[in-house]
């Protein structure tokens, strides 16, 4: 994301369903009931509420609860509540969105201060801030009678719609802090008034009726759960390539045919990276019906001819792709997919980095560092992906796939490896057991010692290749330099 530097800003940040995946009462609630602060038996509905507030958020009726909350709090000792938040600190910090360090570091190097603002009580929320390393927290706060027990009135605004921006108001004239200048997220419709307020409003998950708001308002939306950029679709909170990737089905291609197996070797979830041989632009098809059998999404890594390529061009920006420019040298596409992998997220890539052509196409594949080097750097386990017959569905030779071989279409086989052992001591060494292990799960055949004939070789080089194609003998794209 981009922010402007300013020590005359803070960056404002809504709990529930922005920051955090789900309700944080659910969680409050239980620690109350452990240190019998409430009654033990769950109230009537509550799990109801929980789950109609995770899917639509806040409503009228659920905050007007929310308001008598303080009454019920009389009497209670403060001390036990704060100890209670204590106790389930760290279960929030679980529950905190994966990406939203991403958001806190861009604020942290432009020195503006991260402040938690939220309609829950104070004495509750400021315990896990304090665990995340957030600078401060706006929230409800219960009056304190001399005995140190809630007195059942509120000490300050309730800190919801418009009192929560009373509440940020008053915080920023206490701190020299310009709201104009500030960031503000959130998913709630009812925090308009807040995100209205500062200069850069952003909206997070929104609600269905905020997705209205940030759309007539032009507000950014972002979501916290996924890489940034990652498209979500509105309200039923699929992005968009999960959504591509329910409909991703064999069927979808009559002019090939797939063989796919090994997908159980693709963890459920946490970081991975898998990484496939590259002998066609037909292979991103190909590996997105594997990942869609998986049940999970990818980042795609790939050079920029697969992006610009017709029909699986836009597949792959639809995978979440992450763009790959090799001429720039930049380490860019790297550090977006470690920050993918340290989200819990699966990268996919080529370690050959582009298509072999010439004599190169017939020979073992010879895998650039990049991987080994994702690996090293994130702790990801490496599933390697043996791909076969994707050339013959789309020749490098052609501009676009046989989309009209649909008597006799030939078969595509993918075959998913058990993770890749690295030593993590040479990345030359890694990126030799990956290919080792990816060519592994090609046919028997798949490299036997042979002459392509002048028709074959004439298939690998691309559309209108004017080259030498004794000059492609030895030829291996780029050059990796051991740092």
């Amino acid at each position: 994301m981009t922010v402007v530097t300013s020590s005359r800003a803070a960056a404002f940040f809504d709990l529930d369903r922005t920051l955090l995946r789900g309700a944080s009462g659910e969680v409050f609630a239980k620690a109350m009931r452990r240190s019998g602060l409430v009654s033990p038996e769950p109230v009537p509905g509550e799990q109801f509420i929980y789950r109609l507030f995770n899917t639509i958020g806040e409503t009228l009726p659920a905050m007007a609860l929310a308001r008598q909350a303080v009454t019920l709090a009389k009497g209670r000792p403060q001390a036990s509540v704060v100890a209670a938040a204590e106790s389930v600190a760290d279960e929030l910090c679980a529950m905190v969105q994966p990406f939203a360090e991403t958001a806190f570091a861009a604020h942290r190097a432009a020195g503006r201060p991260i402040v938690l603002a939220t309609t829950s009580p104070y004495d509750l929320v400021k315990p896990f801030a304090d665990r995340l390393g957030l600078d401060d927290v706006v929230a409800t706060r219960y009056g304190v009678a001399r005995d140190g027990s809630y007195d059942g009135t509120l000490d300050g605004p309730f800190v919801w719609s418009a009192g929560k921006l009373a509440a940020i108001t008053d915080w920023a004239d206490r701190n020299g802090v310009e709201l104009a200048e500030s960031y503000a997220y959130s998913d709630s419709v009812y925090d308009t008034p807040m995100l209205a307020a500062v200069g850069h409003p952003v909206v997070v998950n929104p609600d269905p009726r905020m997705v209205l708001v940030a759309a007539a308002r032009r507000w950014p939306t972002l979501n916290l759960d996924v890489s940034p950029g990652v498209l979500k679709v509105p309200v039923i909170g699929l992005e968009v390539q999960e959504l591509a990737l329910r409909f991703a089905r064999p069927g979808l291609y009559p002019y090939a045919r797939f063989d796919i197996d090994g997908i159980d070797n693709i963890p459920s979830s946490g970081a991975a990276i898998l990484c496939g041989n590259h002998r066609s632009y037909f292979d991103v098809a190909a590996m997105s019906l594997a990942i869609a059998k998986s049940g999970r999404a990818a980042r795609f890594l790939g050079k920029k001819e697969v992006f610009d390529a017709p029909i699986v061009g836009p597949i792959a920006a639809a995978m979440g792709g992450i763009r790959v420019d090799r001429g720039t040298g930049s380490d860019e596409p790297l550090a977006a997919a470690a920050s993918a992998l340290a989200g819990g997220e699966m990268v996919t890539m080529m370690p050959e980095g582009t298509i072999p052509r010439g004599p190169a196409f017939f020979r073992k594949p010879v895998g650039r560092w990049g991987a080994a080097r994702l690996a090293q750097l994130s702790g990801a386990p490496i599933i390697p992906v043996g791909l076969w017959g994707t050339e013959r569905v789309w020749p490098r030779s052609k501009r676009f796939p046989n989309v009209l071989n649909l008597a006799s279409p030939p078969t595509v086989r993918v075959r998913v490896g058990e993770p890749v052992e690295l030593k993590g001591r040479s990345l030359e060494a890694d990126t030799k057991r990956l290919m080792a292990a990816i060519v592994a799960l090609l046919p028997d055949d798949a490299y036997r010692r042979r002459t392509p004939s002048a028709d074959e070789l004439a298939l690998t080089y691309p559309p209108g290749y004017r080259g030498d194609p004794a000059g492609e003998v030895g030829r291996r794209p780029g050059t990796d330099i051991q740092q």
